[in-house]
């Protein structure tokens, strides 16, 4: 299904007409303007290419003038290919796409990069429960990730093993993501629930 760039802008949260208060998050998305047309007779499929925000001219390398130039386009920050628009055979370079792609009531997925918590431990990372007690002279392993592994079979760590690492700055979907409202003059869409990124982080929402 057809799916738009857009920004995290933040949460808050709404109340629907009996009184209750739902936990929402305000996305901006698009307009995004078609920068290409892939083809089935030049490109073997049919998709279409968006732009979402701005770029200076002087921050683009030479290839990447060439494409805006031929598209006769201002430059965009980000593009992003979509195959699943029904009406590919209407939408021209140059359109620009928003929020009435979609509509209230419609469940999105939201993909978007995870904020970054740096290196973390297993507590942390994993929600492990830590080792031993809290007396008797067992601090030094409140926190550690026990065992990792056997000694005679197979003598060697899992890969996958859960330990501590780098945790967050990930690309992460979030399905079935509710649309609750839609300001169009605005291009906001409200959808309930949490989505990946921080405030101001590129998402990308698909029906």
């Amino acid at each position: 299904m057809p799916g738009l760039l857009g920004k995290k802008i933040g949460m808050t949260n709404i109340f629907t007409e009996d009184g209750n208060s739902i936990p929402v998050t305000v996305l901006e998305v698009g307009p995004c303007t078609v920068y290409a047309k892939k083809t089935v007779e030049k490109d073997g499929y049919k998709s279409i290419q968006v732009g979402f925000g701005e770029k200076k001219e002087k921050n683009l390398n030479r290839s990447q003038k060439e494409f805006f130039k031929k598209a006769n386009l201002k430059p965009t920050g980000l593009l992003k290919e979509f195959k699943n628009f029904s009406n590919l055979d209407e939408i021209n370079v140059g359109d620009q796409l928003g929020v009435d792609v979609f509509a209230v009531g419609e469940k999105v997925v939201v993909t978007g990069v995870s904020k970054g918590k740096g290196f973390q431990g297993v507590m942390r990372r994993h929600g492990f429960g830590g080792v031993g007690g809290t007396t008797h002279g067992q601090s030094d392993r409140l926190r550690a990730p026990g065992s990792i592994g056997q000694s005679s079979y197979p003598s060697r760590v899992f890969k996958g093993t859960r330990m501590a690492g780098r945790t967050g700055n990930q690309k992460t979907s979030v399905k079935n993501l509710k649309i609750v409202q839609i300001i169009p003059d605005k291009n906001l869409i409200l959808v309930k629930g949490a989505v990946p990124g921080s405030i101001n982080s590129i998402i990308e929402i698909n029906k």
